[in-house]
């Protein structure tokens, strides 16, 4: 079985040369990661990496059993190389299930074991010649040096990666900006995987996205609002009728004064029950129509504003 799966990764690698594994390891690692995300020969990325991350895997437990067989002592060193870059794969590119803490365990003894990368593994982004960015603030410089990276393959899974972090970390308490930029993402990288795009061009429109972002977090500054209330200003500026009949000011106003009342009125367990959500939507439609927001898009506006309480309510529970 061990070597079986040790087969069938090294078919992987066709075409890619890793023989110098012993001695440039470090080397080797952007490379040899960014083969394996190339999409050649398989229906989309999200099927290559599992394949490689599964067959790894397979070979990290086969060696657990046989590793003291003479006949498995020489592979010792070709497998930390794999379980190297299936480490680094998994760490810094989106990978759909979890890691068990004996997949982790285990390819991490590899590394570690062999020596074949004395320090574990290295940071990637020091590996590719790039500063390690803070997701809260992806800059100009970070992305042009992505821009020029030469593993394409990697930049685009490294920039899911920080892309995903980002709009999760900044986005968790702003339903309808969330929503905009994971969908655009997905967007995005559904034309990547179905090949409607190049690599290069998938590269840009990331690039562009995460600019995008980082101005629209920003947003609350210039319109003088603080991030509760972005953000139900822009559950109601979702409908664009609202928009042009009432204006920012207006707009502003009403955000201000839903965190007002809505702050004071939700409870811990508001969320499980009727009566408070319907006092709560009641009071919302009030105000609303109050301000003259446009009747026809009224109980789409109440539903999301709701929607976007949720999201805040248990930062306002905590802060009491």
């Amino acid at each position: 079985m061990l070597l079986e799966k040790i087969g069938i990764v090294r078919g992987m690698f066709a075409g890619f040369d890793y023989s110098a594994y012993e001695t440039q390891a470090h080397q080797l690692l952007v490379p040899a990661a960014n083969h394996i995300l190339n999409l050649d020969g398989f229906s989309n990325r999200k099927a290559r990496k599992k394949e490689f991350l599964d067959a790894v895997l397979a070979i990290t437990k086969a060696f657990a059993l046989c590793g003291t067989l003479d006949e498995a002592h020489e592979y010792k060193k070709e497998i930390a190389f794999f379980s190297a870059i299936k480490a680094v794969i998994t760490k810094y590119t989106t990978v759909d299930k979890k890691r068990t803490a004996e997949d982790r365990s285990s390819s991490l003894k590899q590394i570690l074991d062999n020596a074949v990368i004395a320090e574990g593994v290295a940071d990637i982004f020091a590996l590719a010649g790039l500063n390690k960015p803070n997701i809260g603030l992806l800059s100009d410089e970070f992305l042009e040096d992505i821009r020029h990276m030469p593993a394409r393959n990697l930049a685009v899974e490294l920039l899911e990666k920080l892309l995903r972090d980002a709009i999760k970390a900044k986005t968790r308490n702003n339903v309808v900006q969330e929503k905009k930029y994971g969908d655009r993402l997905l967007e995005t990288l559904r034309k990547y995987n179905n090949r409607a795009i190049e690599t290069a061009q998938v590269v840009e429109e990331l690039i562009q996205m995460a600019k995008e972002f980082q101005e629209s977090m920003k947003r609350h500054e210039d319109l003088g609002l603080n991030e509760d209330e972005l953000a139900f200003y822009d559950a109601l500026a979702n409908n664009e009728s609202a928009v042009r009949e009432l204006g920012d000011d207006t707009l502003k106003k009403i955000a201000h004064e839903l965190v007002e009342k809505l702050r004071a009125s939700t409870t811990v367990d508001w969320k499980v029950r009727d009566s408070v959500r319907a006092k709560l939507r009641n009071m919302v439609r009030i105000l609303l129509r109050r301000y003259k927001y446009p009747p026809d898009k009224m109980e789409g506006a109440v539903d999301l504003v709701l929607k976007q309480a949720e999201a805040l309510s248990e930062t306002w529970t905590v802060a009491f």
